[in-house]
């Protein structure tokens, strides 16, 4: 009986076992998690579980019942030691798994600070497991001093949860301004704003030099020479991919895991989706951080192991909440040359980004109709008129006529 293995129990990893049992495969699944929790959303960690508004098994993706039921064999708290193609073996430890087709969804890693400026200090926390966030928890009280660092969507939105906990929060930005990487200016202007109004400090152009305290994190010295006193710290400078494994095992990497345009990797047996993938999109190779991604490539994969012979058809969208304003993301704004304002009322905006004639992407504050119709727009590789979607009166669902 064929065996699929799927390394990485995240959100890329239970789409694609879903998907497996639903198209009807009837061999054997395993589904290997290094974490003692079955698959869950990771969104709403940092934002409604921290808060409180979200019960732990509502993150859950699945009951956990439901792997049994599925005749999915749940392999939780296991470490991947050792993948070995030529065998056709999976290692953890002393243990061997034999598979048929393997898939790597392995995801990715946040950056850390390195020890010599503080980052191995108590107190001192990144943003992405469930322990993760359990750990900092209890940080965030009323009246706490938090550093965060890194002005990106991560930094952003914990900001935003501290904030409305009641925590003092100072966040640094090593650039000449938050969201620098991933969005125009405007969008910038818009969140620095937002934050301000909240209580936030926002130091743009500013970085960690170090941090001080004994064992547990205490204060901060910042590249312009001053220093704070601070209770705890998040940093949000990014994320890596987790291609160790795929790397030891002699997969081509390159920023991620190197596959073609159905998932398969370098070689035939092993395929990987999600974080950890990058994939050829558009006469160049991408990697994707995001869920609607590792959802969607994670489905045409499982098809592809069930030979469907299809090429992913990536249709990049991401979003972000901050207290009362859910950011909505489509497209790649990567090339822009020009960004044009739709003013809404109150906190209702969206800029709409094109390079020469074309849209390309759209950032979308508390606007969903202009989130869904630059969406299809672009999905469909029609543009807008600049000048209509400037226009606060006219009506956007027209631009889909043209």
């Amino acid at each position: 009986m064929a065996h699929i293995v799927v390394i990485g129990a995240g959100q890329a990893g239970e789409a694609l076992v879903s998907r497996l049992r639903k198209s009807g495969f009837d061999g054997a699944v395993t589904l290997i998690g290094d974490e003692p929790a079955p698959p869950y959303q990771r969104p709403p960690l940092s934002k409604a579980y921290l808060l409180g508004d979200m019960a732990l098994e509502r993150l859950y993706l699945r009951p956990e019942s439901y792997y049994a039921d599925q005749d999915i064999a749940l392999r939780l708290s296991a470490q991947v030691t050792r993948i070995d193609p030529a065998a056709k073996q999976v290692h953890l430890g002393d243990e061997v798994l034999s598979y048929d087709q393997l898939a790597l969804t392995t995801g990715s890693t946040p950056r850390r600070l390195p020890a010599s400026i503080g980052g191995d200090l108590d107190g001192v926390h990144v943003v992405r497991t469930l322990a993760d966030v359990d750990g900092m928890a209890p940080s965030f009280r009323d009246g706490a001093r938090a550093l965060i660092v890194g002005g990106g969507y991560i930094g952003l939105e914990a900001a935003a949860v501290a904030a409305k906990l009641g925590v003092h929060v100072t966040l640094v930005e090593m650039a000449d301004r938050i969201l620098q990487r991933v969005a125009a200016p405007e969008t910038s202007d818009y969140f620095r704003a937002l934050h301000r109004a909240h209580g936030v400090e926002i130091r743009e152009g500013v970085g960690l030099d170090h941090l001080t305290g004994s064992d547990h994190v205490t204060g901060a010295q910042l590249s312009d020479g001053s220093t704070i006193e601070v209770d705890f710290v998040i940093v949000g400078v990014g994320i890596t991919p987790n291609t160790d494994l795929a790397e030891a095992a002699g997969l081509k990497i390159d920023n991620g895991i190197h596959t073609d345009a159905q998932g398969r990797s370098s070689d035939p047996s092993i395929w990987a989706a999600g974080d950890c993938a990058s994939f050829p999109y558009r006469g160049d190779r991408i990697r994707l951080e995001s869920v609607p991604n590792a959802i969607d490539q994670a489905n045409v994969v499982a098809d592809n192991m069930l030979g469907a012979d299809v090429d992913y058809v990536a249709k990049p969208w991401f979003w972000s909440d901050q207290y009362d304003v859910k950011l909505q993301i489509a497209g790649l704004n990567t090339g822009y040359d020009r960004v044009v304002t739709r003013q809404g009322d109150g906190a209702v905006t969206s800029f709409w980004y094109y390079r020469g004639d074309a849209l390309v992407a759209v950032d979308a504050m508390n606007d969903p109709r202009a989130y869904m119709i630059a969406k299809r727009l672009i999905e469909a590789g029609k543009s807008a008129d600049p000048a209509h979607v400037a226009d606060p009166s006219y009506e956007l669902k027209e631009l889909l006529k043209a």
